[in-house]
């Protein structure tokens, strides 16, 4: 089946199931985690293939620091080894690297080669990825509203002057659309403190496949969804007007 012409221009995936996959198959959540790094592979490509100009994935988060340091330090180390191996991936698909959350308290390997693969991709013209790491929807917002309430302090901005556009320009990077399509897998409903601001009128598909199942053809059955929904922002359906 063709997927339809109104394509979501940005995507965000809360990549849960992980350890459950693992679970499931009496093998340890690293395992799990090495299996789930070949579906972020597989989605990536997918969605620079087909056009899809933004792709947020939900990789590290502020709560995760809860996690024994043994998965943590392999978590870090995946990582790593990800950004290092997948450069000549993103060169070639063309796709354009990002990374939101407070990065600077990660690892210093990891940030080294974070920027490093930030910088190689700058050039790129294709699918914007973006890894949400050490990232937390409210720490997002706090530190927006740090950074306004120090212009503010500084003469740089007025209060007066301040709106929902000029707070949503002190988020991680403003330049990233809110998200059109937010898939969450392993059937959770809840949104885990992510992209908080930014998903105030995003479209919600879930789906009870584990984070490593998830292919492309899932892919695929989110966006047919999504494009045979109405998106009214609050305004009415069109038989309405």
């Amino acid at each position: 089946m063709e997927l339809p012409k109104n394509l979501p221009q940005h995507i965000a995936i809360i990549m849960d199931g992980n350890g459950r996959w693992a679970a499931q198959r009496k093998l340890s959540r690293i395992k799990g985690h090495e299996k789930g790094a070949q579906s972020v592979q597989k989605i990536v490509r997918a969605c620079a293939e087909i056009g899809i100009k933004h792709l947020t994935l939900y990789a590290f988060s502020k709560e995760n620091w809860k996690r024994p340091s043994y998965e943590i330090n392999f978590l870090m180390r995946m990582l790593k080894r990800y950004l290092i191996k997948q450069r000549k991936e993103l060169m070639k698909n063309n796709i354009i690297f990002k990374a939101i959350g407070r990065i600077a308290e990660l690892p210093p390997g990891v940030q080294k080669e974070l920027a490093q693969t930030v910088q190689v991709s700058a050039g790129n013209t294709g699918l914007v990825l973006c890894l949400a790491l050490n990232y937390g929807g409210r720490t997002e917002i706090v530190d927006a509203a740090r950074r306004l309430a120090a212009d503010v302090k500084n003469n740089v901005l007025d209060i007066n002057d301040i709106t929902e556009e000029k707070l949503a320009g002190y988020l991680y990077d403003p330049a990233i659309p809110d998200p059109d399509l937010l898939i969450r897998t392993a059937g959770e409903l809840r949104v885990s403190n992510f992209l908080l601001w930014q998903i105030s009128y995003t479209e919600f598909w879930v789906t009870p496949v584990l984070w490593p199942d998830f292919d492309k053809e899932h892919l695929y059955q989110a966006i047919r969804d999504y494009a045979g929904r109405e998106r009214r922002f609050g305004g009415l359906e069109k038989q309405d007007k």
